[in-house]
């Protein structure tokens, strides 16, 4: 096995920690309501108190790796995480599984984080975008099969079973970082920075529009597929009539199309340039995304049309996400773990803002769900054509 897969298939066992954690459990959101005696609402603040903890700590993360190095952080992050899934395994209410999420969530974003700044430490241009594409094919194997892995578990063991797999999880994955990843940032390439200058490099950050443009693009792309998960099992479960299990094939759907389209992503960019595909994906993204929300305004309530243009909206997502990644970190390589961690909390925030709404406005129908994912996919589109102007519509070059 050469080092690159090697380490593609690390980076993104590693990064999808996280979402499996998320993407595990949600089958089990209507259980959960029902066995803590809870309301929807308050089961959907488990999912929005992850996120919080996920984005947040990202902006301490980030900075940490760029001085100590990039294991230690995760080794911390993975053992905090392995608490927080021990605690949901034995939450006796709702606050408690809530609490014990957002610890989880505190973890969590120490994997999500810091594998983008060892990306960018690995490469740039269009290799570090087929090394993205590659850590989220691998990344991608979370959205198909955690939540059948979960529906599986649930259905003979109940919900808290869930929770002993991902503790499982995450001591794999601490042997996996043991063993398998070497530190990608030496001593000599350390920022040895204090306070003040972090908040010099997140000042600096932040008054780069460009920077900022990029990352609301993915973010915003990605808030949208958050407001699915905030409310797809219940809408498919409840609303539709669908078994855990056969919810988790529908949910399957959608990584698959996001899996096949972030494969492009590379080629496309090195051929068209990566602006101009991000442009065109966002642009069909918000095309299907408003076909969807003007045949549910109709009232035509049907799930395999739900399902069909959910997939091919969410595809478009493949080629804009890993893409917009590699761009918002190319020009900030000295303090790639900041500029990882600044993007990174700014998109989780932003989608738990939007998990936020959609639990505010669920119904028990598609309509609120398919209103936000329109309203992220336009402001995407805005942004975009905001931040990527004519003249940088050119290919990365290739390290």
């Amino acid at each position: 096995m050469s080092t690159y897969v090697r380490n593609a298939i690390v980076l993104g066992l590693l990064s999808a920690v996280g979402p499996f954690a998320i993407d595990m459990y949600i089958p089990a959101l209507p259980s959960i309501a029902a066995d803590l005696k809870t309301t929807t609402a308050a089961t959907q603040m488990t999912l929005t108190a992850f996120f919080i903890a996920f984005g947040v700590c990202q902006i301490v993360y980030g900075p940490v790796s760029d001085m100590v190095g990039r294991k230690p952080p995760l080794y911390f992050g993975l053992m905090l995480f392995t608490l927080g899934s021990i605690g949901c395994a034995l939450s006796p209410s709702v606050g408690w599984l809530i609490a014990c999420r957002f610890l989880q969530g505190v973890g969590a974003s120490a994997v999500m984080v810091i594998p983008r700044a060892i990306i960018r430490d690995l490469h740039t241009g269009h290799e570090a975008t087929r090394l993205m594409a590659l850590v989220m094919l691998v990344f991608s194997v979370s959205p198909i099969l955690a939540p059948l892995t979960g529906s599986a578990l649930i259905v003979p063991f109940g919900w808290r079973a869930v929770f002993v797999a991902v503790t499982i999880a995450s001591v794999v994955s601490l042997m996996l970082l043991a063993f398998m990843l070497p530190e990608t940032h030496p001593v000599q390439s350390r920022v040895q920075v204090g306070m003040r200058d972090v908040i010099n490099g997140f000042a600096k950050l932040l008054r780069d529009w460009h920077f900022l443009g990029l990352t609301f693009i993915g973010g915003l792309g990605m808030s949208s597929f958050f407001a699915f998960l905030a409310s797809s099992s219940f809408i498919y479960i409840d609303h539709f009539g669908l078994t855990p299990t056969q919810y988790s094939l529908a949910f399957a759907l959608n990584a698959i199309g996001f899996i096949g389209a972030s494969q492009f992503a590379a080629p496309l960019g090195a051929k068209f340039g990566t602006a101009r595909v991000v442009i065109g994906a966002v642009t069909l993204f918000m095309t299907f995304a408003l076909i969807l929300l003007a045949v549910t305004l109709l009232r035509v309530d049907r799930l395999p049309v739900l399902i069909g243009l959910l997939f091919v909206s969410f595809a478009w997502l493949g080629l804009v996400i890993p893409s917009t990644m590699v761009l918002s970190l190319e020009d900030h390589g000295p303090i790639a773990g900041i500029a990882s961690a600044l993007g990174g909390t700014l998109q989780m925030v932003t989608g738990a803002i939007m998990i936020g709404v959609v639990s505010v406005f669920f119904n028990g129908t598609p309509t609120p769900m398919v209103v936000t994912i329109a309203i992220c996919a336009v402001a995407a589109f805005v942004v975009a054509f905001a931040t990527l102007r004519t003249g940088e519509l050119v290919p990365v070059a290739v390290e």
